[in-house]
């Protein structure tokens, strides 16, 4: 089975010596865990789109500095594409701008969002009935991010929320499956952008904060990783 990753963003230059691609850390992490699955990249924010939603057998869209919520050439035609994908039943997952633009192309509302930057470890809260895959009522994983999902598409449930964040995990049946946090970002990685953003996108207390969180905060990226890993082999197309 082929999964499609529409890469929407890039490690940063600075960063891609040293760690992989956005698109890359989900193909290592995804393919020792679901051997069954291969993957193709198409860095959509160039203008690199499939030719149709039949050319793989599921989809992934990475996280991006860019807005979910812009008119981008490129974003509407993601949010075309998304509605494509939904209407002919495909399998699709969501990290960051990803769990954004596909609320935004399925009826929600994505904004930035008033209360600041979510930068380090975030706590949520497992809500609602559909996710016994993660059998616990907290889980704790990195984000960064400042826009949000503000109002979810009507057909999609959240089964994960918090404060700070209250559409944080959006599912919608055994199809479609977001998170705004990032699964994929080690502790070492999210380290990394919060010192490079630190005082310029971010103000040296919300990098403080960050630090501090990821330090001493204990993350459960393996647990969540294995989960879009399984999503994806049940549910692809074959």
């Amino acid at each position: 089975m082929k999964i499609g990753i529409l890469a929407a963003g890039i490690t940063p230059d600075a960063l891609r010596s040293e760690y992989p691609t956005y698109a890359d850390m989900f193909v290592e992490q995804i393919s020792t865990l679901e051997t069954s699955l291969s993957f193709e990249t198409f860095d959509v924010r160039l203008g690199e789109f499939p030719k149709s939603t039949e050319e793989c057998d599921g989809w992934l869209i990475t996280g991006s500095k860019s807005d979910a919520h812009g008119d981008d050439a490129w974003v509407l035609e993601l949010c075309d594409f998304i509605r494509d994908v939904d209407a002919k039943g495909q399998v699709l997952v969501g990290i960051c701008f990803g769990h954004q633009v596909i609320a935004r192309a399925l009826g929600g509302r994505v904004e930035k969002f008033t209360g600041g930057w979510g930068v380090g470890v975030h706590h949520y809260k497992v809500v609602g009935n559909t996710t016994s895959a993660l059998d616990r009522d907290d889980i704790a994983f990195c984000a960064f991010h400042q826009d949000q999902v503000l109002e979810k598409p009507e057909k999609m449930t959240t089964f994960l929320t918090s404060d700070f964040c209250q559409h944080a995990g959006l599912i919608y049946q055994d199809r479609i499956l977001t998170f705004q946090g990032h699964p994929e970002f080690s502790k070492a990685y999210e380290s990394e952008l919060i010192n490079m953003y630190d005082g310029k996108t971010l103000t040296a207390e919300e990098a403080a904060q960050a630090r501090n969180s990821v330090e001493k905060e204990a993350i459960q990226n393996d647990q969540l990783m294995a989960w879009i890993g399984r999503f994806l082999v049940a549910h692809a197309t074959h």
